[in-house]
């Protein structure tokens, strides 16, 4: 159960991934409901054996409307999503229902049934009931009232797991499963660096373009390339044009890859991730990884010193001085990039998918 994966993003490529296994390994029948992609396609190719189907909810409608109406039209939309989605799983007749998002929660227990339900968390639990607006206040009443009656939360990492604990008895953390890839020879003796995500709050690439205007007088002959898109693109495309520093923004790619093998290390400003599957991703191609210690993704994926650096949050010149360091030293890129190719492997499918189905088998018996 997700809103849809017709953008080109992290969590919508590893979910279609994690079907795409569970249906060509483990032979398991999945079926994936929407309820926001319409017309547009599936950013990510998705096996056909996967049953497909969107409910065409289209939540987003609400915000057409002034402050009154929007309540009136959220619950009207509310209740269509809970008429289809019982006549879907009536249908259906799942052994389990994993839901993605936290907003729909409340909704899926009443139409359920005593089919068990697993909350995948792909947000952290500080933001998901921190917002202390009225409506976020609500939307965290009833998701909590919601979490009783689900069988487990499943967290990305085990700090957020801690959180998760306060307010469930079964949290589990499975890593995201990675779309891992290989190094390439050249790699280290690039001189590019790369940033890739959103281009939003979260993934503050505002602030990455700050920490190269300190490194770039030292480095004139090494280049940033932003790969994303979001609310702060056009203002980082600005900024690029304005400072002339090397600094190339680029929508996103599916041949992300490529674009990692062509570079020397990742960097990584978000104010938190929930996982960080970007930095695994670009470890697989032998790319160290400079990150923000924030909470709580990169502390799981980094061994500080030995494949990447963790920087206290918001110490732009530690991290500076730490991008300088690395493009100072060609060996020390090397050393660093091989270790990152190691630790990548944790996150393959085949050491994470079999931890779902385990937790699917104790589910169902």
């Amino acid at each position: 159960m997700f809103r849809s994966l017709a953008i080109w993003g992290g969590i919508e490529r590893v979910l279609v991934e994690k079907m795409n296994y569970l249906v060509t390994t483990f032979g398991e029948e999945i079926y994936m409901l929407t309820t926001d992609q319409g017309q547009h396609p599936v950013a990510y190719p998705l096996n056909d054996d996967v049953h497909f189907e969107d409910l065409d909810i289209r939540f987003h409608q609400q915000y057409r409307y002034s402050v009154l109406q929007r309540l009136w039209k959220a619950r009207q939309l509310r209740r269509l999503f809970e008429q289809r989605l019982a006549e879907r799983i009536s249908h259906i007749q799942p052994d389990v229902i994993v839901c993605t998002t936290a907003d729909p929660v409340a909704s899926i227990v009443k139409v359920k049934g005593d089919i068990p339900l697993v909350v995948e968390s792909h947000s952290i639990f500080t933001r998901t009931f921190g917002e202390k607006g009225i409506r976020q206040r609500c939307a965290a009443w009833l998701l909590k009232k919601g979490l009783k009656k689900t069988a487990c939360v499943v967290a990305l990492t085990e700090g957020d797991a801690v959180e998760w604990r306060k307010i469930h008895h079964d949290v589990r953390v499975i890593p995201d499963m990675v779309h891992l890839d290989s190094p390439s020879d050249e790699g280290a003796a690039c001189k590019r660096v790369i940033f890739v995500g959103r281009l939003d709050y979260q993934k503050r690439v505002m602030d990455i373009i700050d920490i190269w205007q300190r490194v770039h007088p030292h480095f004139p002959d090494w280049q940033l390339d932003i790969y994303g898109e979001g609310d702060e693109q056009a203002e980082a495309e600005r900024m690029a044009y304005a400072l002339n520093m090397n600094i190339n923004v680029h929508q996103p790619t599916q041949r992300i890859f490529d674009r990692y093998r062509e570079s020397t290390f990742l960097v990584s400003v978000s104010l938190f991730e929930p996982f960080g599957m970007v930095m695994p991703e670009a470890m697989s191609c032998g790319l160290p990884v400079i990150a923000y210690d924030c909470p709580y993704g990169p502390a799981d994926i980094i061994t500080d010193g030995t494949d990447g650096f963790l920087i206290a949050q918001d110490d732009k010149q530690a991290f500076a001085d730490r991008m300088c360091q690395l493009m100072a030293d060609e060996n020390l890129r090397r050393q660093m990039g091989e270790a990152a190719v190691l630790s990548a492997q944790r996150y393959s499918a085949e050491r994470i998918m079999p931890q779902w189905k385990q937790l699917f088998e104790e589910i169902i018996h």
